[in-house]
């Protein structure tokens, strides 16, 4: 559908969110003039979909919480965009249920599959929802990160457990079923037919600075976090990796 009132989304980025960012903003340019459909799934209440909205796009959020929905419609509601903005109560592992095939320009899967019971049938869930040329945004826990963090913090035998551990985890108390590396994230998607076309560090060194280091200069953080996002290794002790893939 086009539309001649579609912007390009412009939000207020941080460090923690600038390498993410850039690269949706890229894909949104190279649609400029188009109303895209965009799912995010498990985008809770909003903080990607309500700016996407803003921008002149269609959002459909799919999260299990129904307290985050609500918290979404109220923010979509506040920021006028309520009509673009639609609220699905659902999980991931349900993706397949809850989106008709080859319908969607844009999914956003963020810091969902290292939660979900078979991430392999999610990620062929959202290669089935994309149209062809369509584009999704994944978000990963990053293996190397964890273990720094925990190195760096005197748990070295949590640290130890996440080496040898086949899906990244730091024993039976970790909140999160699995954690990622840059190869093994693109071989994921890359098994669902996708093509994998960017692959960014987040929070590089924003989650290992002190408050006061990060806050001093927010604007030197943020150029310090685009400049390393996309460098080896640098982008591999990132807290979270983000890889851009896109359906042929």
């Amino acid at each position: 559908m086009e539309t001649g009132t579609t912007r390009t989304a412009r939000p207020l980025v941080s460090a923690r969110t600038a390498a993410v960012w850039a690269v949706l903003r890229r894909e949104l340019d190279r649609h400029a003039g188009r109303e895209l459909t965009v799912v995010d799934v498990g985008g809770g209440t909003g903080g990607f979909a309500v700016p996407l909205a803003q921008s002149g796009h269609r959002v459909t959020v799919v999260d299990a919480s129904p307290d985050a929905l609500a918290a979404l419609t109220r923010r979509a509601a506040d920021a006028g965009v309520a009509e673009r903005v639609r609220a699905v109560q659902g999980d991931g592992d349900a993706l397949a249920g809850l989106v008709e095939p080859a319908t969607v320009d844009l999914i956003l899967c963020h810091a969902m599959l290292e939660v979900v019971d078979q991430p392999a049938d999610v990620v062929a869930a959202v290669a089935a929802a994309l149209r062809p040329g369509g584009a999704v945004s994944v978000l990963v826990a990053s293996r190397a990160a964890a273990i720094l963090g925990r190195a760096i913090n005197g748990h070295l035998r949590s640290a130890s457990a996440l080496v040898t551990d086949p899906d990244g985890r730091a024993g039976a108390r970790d909140t999160l079923r699995r954690r990622y590396d840059a190869e093994s994230a693109a071989d994921l998607l890359r098994s669902a037919g996708l093509e994998v076309e960017e692959t960014h560090g987040v929070r590089v060194l924003a989650d290992l600075l002190p408050a006061a280091v990060v806050e001093e200069d927010p604007q030197a953080m943020l150029e310090l976090e685009l400049a390393l996002s996309a460098r080896p290794p640098f982008r591999d002790i990132a807290s979270q990796l983000h890889l851009f893939a896109r359906r042929p």
